[in-house]
């Protein structure tokens, strides 16, 4: 056993521990072996060797994280527990901001896997980004795509998704076909009332710059000088899939984002999705970005269920 003290300056220890201690409570559960006693501005570690180090890598990596963003949120205390090279990662794309959204939140990649999807869509025209529920594939997607209009780059933004029947029957839903799969592009709408200005937002897209269109639209169509995304591509046919991936005209991208996992077409039909990262996957100029249940930006919770589901083999 081996003791450490850990000496806080020029930080608060209320900020650092967290409300009611939460922060040092949810690192003290990690090593159960181990105590942290906490007194004044002044943190005591107790335990087996191997432990405290890791404890004291943790702590430092939560004070450097303070003083840079001067908050620490559960989120953060889970990054630094899980994984180290998150740390590293942290620190190195600290300044890799994606965009300032509407209100000034700072968008930019949370894990290792998400600033893999910003590296893959600046190298290459075309990504597929497979992973789970909240892993910020489409949050990502959407935000490099704002980003290039922002910045000029291409002229307009095509957000597009397959009218698969997800549980539910689109059939009994009123209105035209955009307006039944309206409700299911919500995730969609919610991130880009995130990065723009609501009147701008309405502008954008009673004027086709900002264009959400159910697959059926897209048949037929060169796209061009865009950001073309589609989402929900593990419900696409493979006809589907090929007849969107051949509409891809000169100066633009595609992002084709999907859960392997969650494939709403009947048992009869194959997932396009599927289809095409088998024909795809040896293509040099399409990169294949993979996210996993580590990469969820929800509630905590979310990660434990992913994990139970996949340890029952589901």
């Amino acid at each position: 056993m081996v003791e450490k003290v850990i000496t806080l300056d020029n930080i608060s220890i209320v900020e650092l521990l967290g409300v009611e201690n939460k922060n040092i409570k949810e690192v003290a559960s990690s090593f159960p072996t181990s105590k942290i006693i906490t007194r004044g501005n002044e943190i005591k570690l107790i335990g087996p060797t191997p432990e405290i180090r890791r404890i004291n890598e943790v702590i430092q990596s939560l004070i450097v994280h303070y003083q840079k963003y001067g908050k620490i949120t559960e989120d953060n205390v889970q990054m630094y527990l899980e994984d180290k090279s998150k740390v590293k990662l942290e620190a190195e794309q600290s300044d890799e901001i994606i965009l300032h959204g509407a209100k000034g939140k700072t968008i930019k990649p949370r894990s290792a896997n998400q600033a893999k999807i910003v590296k893959a869509i600046l190298e290459k025209d075309m990504a597929f980004v497979l992973g789970p529920a909240g892993s910020g594939k489409t949050y990502v997607a959407v935000a490099l795509a704002v980003r290039a209009l922002k910045n000029r780059i291409i002229k307009k933004i095509i957000i597009t998704r397959p009218a698969v029947e997800a549980g539910e029957n689109l059939g009994f839903l009123p209105g035209d076909m955009i307006e039944k799969i309206d409700p299911y592009l919500k995730p969609i709408y919610d991130a880009l009332a995130d990065m723009i200005p609501a009147e701008k937002l309405n502008f954008y897209r009673e004027n086709g710059v900002i264009e959400i269109a159910p697959m059926a639209y897209m048949r037929g169509r060169t796209l061009d000088d865009a950001y073309v995304l589609l989402d929900e591509a593990q419900n696409t046919t493979p006809m589907q899939i090929k007849m969107f991936l051949t509409r891809i005209g000169p100066n633009a991208k595609m992002i084709i984002t999907g859960d392997p996992t969650q494939v709403d077409l009947h048992a009869s039909q194959k997932s396009g999705l599927l289809e095409a990262e088998r024909i795809l996957k040896d293509v040099k100029d399409i990169a294949f970005v993979y996210l996993e249940g580590d990469d969820v930006v929800r509630h905590k919770l979310v990660k434990d269920i992913l994990k139970a589901y996949k340890k029952d083999g589901q």
